[in-house]
């Protein structure tokens, strides 16, 4: 139990980024933003996590700018799993280290 939660720990008060470079077939690549991360001129998503279930999902507006959509967390089959509230899909963390997470979208309804 002490295992899982110092995983847990490492999800928060980190922005977590979207390297899309190191996706595969298990899912998308997320890492921390204190990694060294490749320059993209393509902007890449974000999220953060605080331990209260709230969740900020970082996208790139029209102008490259953020745009903050707001989200909440739950561990879902041992999983966890961000929920945008605009309805966008949702993300699962189905691998983690601590640098590092895989991460699958998801449909509402899929498992």
């Amino acid at each position: 139990m002490a295992g899982k939660d110092a995983e847990q720990a490492q999800l928060f008060g980190t922005t977590w980024v979207h390297v899309f470079e190191e996706d595969s077939s298990q899912g998308a690549m997320y890492r921390s933003e204190e990694d060294d991360i490749p320059l993209s001129r393509r902007p890449r998503e974000r999220f953060q996590l605080e331990r209260n279930g709230v969740a900020r999902v970082l996208i790139p507006g029209p102008d490259d700018r953020y745009v903050e959509q707001p989200a909440k967390w739950s561990e879902d089959k041992g999983d966890v799993v961000i929920r945008p509230c605009t309805g966008k899909p949702s993300l699962r963390i189905i691998a983690q280290s601590p640098s590092r997470l895989i991460v699958r979208a998801q449909q509402p309804g899929d498992s």
